[in-house]
């Protein structure tokens, strides 16, 4: 049927209210006592509206007149406007101090009742009673008195027994005048949020986390009313995508599979179980989970540190380090909690720069690449370290701050006052574990996590069943992604045969052809939580692109990369007929392949995406000036629009693949790569400079667990030198190197062996082709220039007391000094060697043992046992070993005089310097990176850190990858690590690199440089630029040749030609120029 509303003619459905209609055309009516799960009554009269025919005309309520034939609605009228002005004006008499009707006056410009006040805060529209009776079925409050006495009330205004605290009355009130606990006679215990561990509340129907997946609500089934008493069922009334199906149960569904790969995490040791420290008991001592949820931008606090007992800023902060961990019944350490608590400290004084924060640790662990430098970094801002255990925590009960008592490094006891302490809890097998290992018929270690292959990380006691991550052994988010990958090429090895065979395309859309179409320009602005939107106006700016040149959408969004954002994304270029986009948020160094993928699949091409960077470039740099960023971020969209008007499509090029690899180095990382690569199906080409395969691990016996290292490597070289598809070449390394991903072409330089007497070695070049490049070169340990290192005997470094040991004639003196960090961790190289704490403890073990009245001590600045490691500091220490802290202020000394060999140490907790006679000095000396790997990175173009490490493409997601393509790096050449981190890295190149080699064809980047050969001088300019040597002269045409498959779209070859002749697809001359001109 038809009628008319406002004048404008619409299709209806019989049976529909006046409101509903409304609300379908976004006409807004206003209501009180309308509830969509209720049958509308019309009681409040604000939603009446003008129903006319002809010269007919009656005011009705829109919320239960039913639409007819003909029908004539307006919602506006003078007539409707005065009527609801007048019942504003009476229901704001009544109760002048309810938000909502505030509103509604001030809408209708009323300023104050003419009639007398009453200071109510009930509108009588009885829509708490009704729902509780006819959607509840309990009834626990009803309409009392009569005439002008009537109220909503309990049975004899207390609390009602029958009630069960669903909310729906509070939920429903439009005054928002109901309290629960004044329905409710016992103490209400509110649901709390899982994800926000307890910091937060949450209903019943919910979505766990805002970037959930898949980003949809649930129903807690344990909380729900219809699932308690088979009543409510107000979801599916309202749910206008009839989702809500309460039959659902849980299904079994059984897969028929060649490998699996079990990832089930890790949960936090409850911290409860310490309580000497109040967690749970004091509403300010919080677990460093619950902490990090206070940080985040999308977290209960939106990002600021407030703490829970009174929502005040905390200015004073103490950390408690190895809470559940480091102890006896948990002799482990959770390897990531020192630094999630510098992290955590450094975070809380970005976000208050007054804070003081305290962290009290037994070492500092940070072991990683990188982490010493952050370390520092947290000390030069002010964050302080004390090094003890603190004994308890105790509450003063007047403000709720904290006394901390500790034992300083003189033995002094010391209590200190914060308003706010962090718990770092460590890590537990995931709940269930048991269960989980039964069914799978894995073993578990005496701490509930997976028992795996010592030289085989992922591999369990279960032939094709792999685990990764913290499931096996506390680790960090590198690590773990390390070991995903490492899982993912174990399980490719064993499913090598049927690659492939079950693969099923999803086609994409054929690509829009936009060309002569004017721009219709799409902007999503993203508050990326409160890392922009803390900082910037996000809605203003959004609106203010929509004033802008050809932009005909513009909308701001929470987190613009979300998966449900994805489909919104999606679904506004098709109703808007939008034909280029643009995403103003964080950096397109992470983020453009996904919105260039997700405009692709409604037919887009992925190049007429364009990003605006207002986190990197605006928020974080100007987070103290809101609205001078504002001001710049309106300027970076203004020119991304700029430049995006003026985008055209452009394609990618498809690339043949070379199913072949190339592993520089013949180490434990170098020949695992290798047989990674080769048992997946795929040639290998394994180079190695010196005549031996096995690298630095020829020098070790055993590791730390008493594996039998020599046993293992044996085995390797066995299955490298008669795989059928590993070329070795020793005495060899790599002269030069041509391509790109998928085609390289590298010269092999060989070294025939000659004798001592010969005038020249005699060398031999191989060409091969390959796809791919694994960097597995390895390091060295350094030779120490101090401690006496090189001019008296009896000091050795450590992997010389390992090779002596590894004789089996060594004797073991009376006396043995070990000094940790031997020219690491201090300015000139600060990083961590990572593997020398356990190797010392090895070794100090085996020497007691094998002379158990030998007095062995080692001077550490950090004991760095992280993992299970832990477990053998502790026998160390049983079998009477001593460790004495040394700070960088104050390092040993060491002298040697008529025939003594002396150490001395300053002993903080003696407060005096010991020196010691010993027999045998062992240095603990840093590892080097290889000092071929400046060559290296020359010929492979890739990047070294400050140490001269490569450097990897992201420490977190490519963790083994290069930002040039293709090209790939483990093991020590990476950054120093032991041999089972060192195979699990090498795994999982071998993963990532049969990812490029198991595809027949690749496709370069679309914007890339292009040369107008009649412009081009042949100068060659570009030719000395081009990092990634793409570019080449024609000497026949005099003319510069870009290789499109190397080409980076870096641009240094535009900026440097003088005649214009390089341009670059995607940047060109003609959108720069526009984006200045409207800056």
């Amino acid at each position: 049927m038809n009628i008319t509303i406002n004048g404008k003619s619409v299709q209806v459905e019989e049976g529909q209210t006046i409101l509903e209609v409304a609300k379908d055309l976004n006409i807004g009516i206003p209501t009180l006592c309308f509830h969509s799960a209720l049958e509308a009554y019309g009681g409040c009269r604000l939603c009446v509206v003008e129903a006319r025919r002809g010269r007919w005309s009656k005011l009705v309520t829109s919320c239960n007149y039913e639409v007819w034939d003909g029908l004539e609605v307006l919602t506006n009228s003078e007539r409707v406007h005065k009527s609801r002005k007048m019942t504003v004006e009476l229901l704001l008499a009544r109760c002048p101090e309810v938000e909502a009707l505030q509103r509604l006056a001030r809408a209708y410009k009323i300023s104050e009742p003419r009639f007398p006040k009453e200071q109510d805060d009930c509108v009588l529209c009885g829509l708490c009673v009704r729902i509780c009776q006819e959607r509840m079925g309990v009834g626990a409050a009803s309409f009392v008195g009569r005439g002008a006495e009537v109220r909503v009330d309990t049975p004899y205004s207390r609390g009602s027994e029958v009630c069960i605290t669903c909310g729906a009355c509070v939920s429903a009130c439009p005054t928002q005048s109901i309290r629960l606990n004044s329905v409710f006679p016992q103490k209400l215990v509110p649901q709390k949020a899982e994800f926000e561990l307890g910091l937060k509340e949450r209903p019943t129907i919910y979505i766990p986390f805002t970037q959930a997946l898949p980003n949809v609500p649930v129903i807690d089934r344990s909380n729900c009313v219809h699932f308690y008493n088979g009543a409510c069922k107000t979801c599916q009334e309202i749910c206008p995508a009839e989702a809500i199906d309460y039959t659902q149960e849980d299904e079994a569904v059984e897969l028929d599979v060649g490998a699996v790969i079990l990832t089930p995490g890790f949960c936090l040791y409850d911290a409860a179980q310490k309580p000497q420290y109040g967690y749970a008991l004091y509403p300010n001592v919080v677990t460093s989970l619950q902490f990090e949820r206070l940080l985040s931008a999308s977290g209960p606090c939106m990002g600021e540190v407030r703490r829970p007992s009174d929502q005040r800023i905390p200015h004073r902060i103490a950390f408690i380090q190895c809470v559940g961990s480091r102890e006896t019944e948990h002799n482990f350490c959770s390897s990531v909690c020192c630094m999630y608590a510098i992290k955590e400290a450094i975070i809380a004084k970005e976000h208050e720069k007054d804070v003081m924060c305290d962290i009290f640790y037994m070492d500092i662990r940070a072991y990683g690449k990188g982490f010493d430098a952050y370390y520092d970094r947290a000390k030069e801002i002010g964050i302080h370290f004390t090094p003890c255990r603190p004994s308890k925590i105790e509450e003063i009960h007047a403000n709720h701050n904290l006394l901390i008592t500790y034992i300083e490094e003189d033995g002094t006891c010391q209590r200190k006052e914060f308003e706010m302490a962090v718990l770092s809890a460590g890590f537990q097998p995931p709940e269930q574990v048991q269960e989980l290992a039964d069914k799978f018929g894995l073993a578990l270690n005496q701490h509930g996590f997976a028992v795996t292959d010592p030289f085989d990380p992922v591999a369990t006691s279960r032939k094709g069943v792999y685990v990764c991550g913290p499931f096996s052994e506390p680790k960090d988010i590198p690590e773990t992604v390390v070991e995903a990958s490492n899982a993912s090429s174990r399980a490719m090895i064993d499913l090598a045969e049927v690659r492939g065979t079950q693969i099923v395309e999803h086609p994409l859309p054929p690509e829009r052809d936009v060309r002569g179409e004017p721009p219709r320009i799409g902007v999503f602005v993203c508050h990326c939580g409160r890392n922009i939107g803390a900082y910037v106006d996000v809605p203003s700016i959004a609106d203010y692109a929509k004033t802008l040149p050809h932009v005909v959408y513009s909308t701001d969004t929470l987190y613009t990369c979300s998966s449900d954002t994805q489909v919104f994304i999606k679904d506004a270029i098709l109703e808007h007929h939008l034909n280029r986009i643009v995403v103003a948020s964080c950096s397109p160094r992470t983020h453009e392949p996904l919105f260039q993928e997700t405009i692709r699949e409604v037919g887009l091409n992925p190049h007429l995406f364009e990003m605006a960077n207002i986190r990197d470039q605006c928020s974080w740099v100007h987070m103290f000036e809101h609205d001078s960023a504002t001001a710049k971020s309106k300027d970076l969209v203004r020119m991304a629009v700029a430049k995006s008007a003026l985008t055209e499509p452009l394609i990618s090029i498809p690339l043949d693949v070379t199913a072949k690899a190339l592993v520089l180095g013949g180490g434990v990382g170098g020949m695992t790569a290798a047989l990674g690569i080769a048992n997946q199906g795929y040639e290998v080409f394994l180079v190695e400079k010196t005549a031996n395969l096995g690298g630095n691990a020829l020098k070790i016996e055993h590791d730390l667990y008493g594996n039998d290292v020599r046993k293992y490597l044996k085995a390797l070289q066995n299955q490298v030198r008669t795989h059928p598809l590993i070329t070795v070449f020793t005495n060899a390394q790599i002269a030069k190197v041509d391509g790109f991903i998928g085609n390289f072409v590298s010269t092999i330089e060989t070294r025939n062996v000659m004798p001592k007497q010969a005038l020249a070695l005699q060398t031999q070049q191989t060409e091969v082709k390959h796809g791919v490049v694994i960097v597995a070169t390895g390091g060295s340990e350094h030779a120490p220039t101090e401690y006496l290192y090189g001019t008296n005997s009896r000091v050795k470094t450590l992997l010389d007391l390992s090779e002596a040991l590894a004789t089996g004639e060594f004797t073991v003196p009376d006396t043995v000094v070990m000094i940790q960090c031997v020219g690491s961790r201090e300015p000139d190289h600060n990083y961590c060697s990572r593997i020398c704490c356990a190797g010392a403890i090895k070794n100090a073990i085996r020497m007691k043992k094998m002379n158990p009245d030998a007095n062995i001590f080692i001077l550490y600045r950090d004991i760095r046992t992280y993992g299970f490691r832990e477990e053998y500091y502790g026998v160390a220490r049983d079998l009477g070993i001593n460790f004495i802290r040394y700070t960088l202020e104050r390092k040993p000394g060491v002298t040697a005089e008529n025939g003594n060999l002396t150490v001395s140490v300053y002993d903080a907790i003696l407060d005096a310097t010991l020196e010691i006679s010993t027999d045998l000095l062992v240095l603990s000396s840093r590892i080097d990176p290889n000092p071929d790997n400046d060559h290296i990175s020359q010929l492979l173009k890739v990047p070294l850190n400050s140490e001269k490490f490569f450097l990897e493409a992201h420490v977190k997601l490519r963790p083994v990858e290069f930002a040039t393509d293709g090209v790939y790096v483990c093991g020590l050449a990476h950054y120093p690590k032991d041999i089972k981190e060192t195979i699990s890295q090498a795994m999982a190149t071998a993963g990532r690199a049969a990812t490029v080699l198991s595809k027949d064809k690749i496709e370069a980047a679309g914007k890339i440089a292009y040369v107008n050969a009649v412009r081009c001088s042949g100068c060659g300019a570009c030719v000395t630029v081009c990092a990634y040597n793409a570019i080449s002269l024609d000497n026949e045409r005099q003319i510069a040749v870009i290789n499109e498959a190397l080409c980076k779209g870096c641009g240094a070859c535009a900026a440097t030609c003088r005649g214009s002749a390089i341009k670059l697809h995607g940047f060109e001359d003609e959108q720069i120029l526009r984006m200045l001109n409207v800056l």
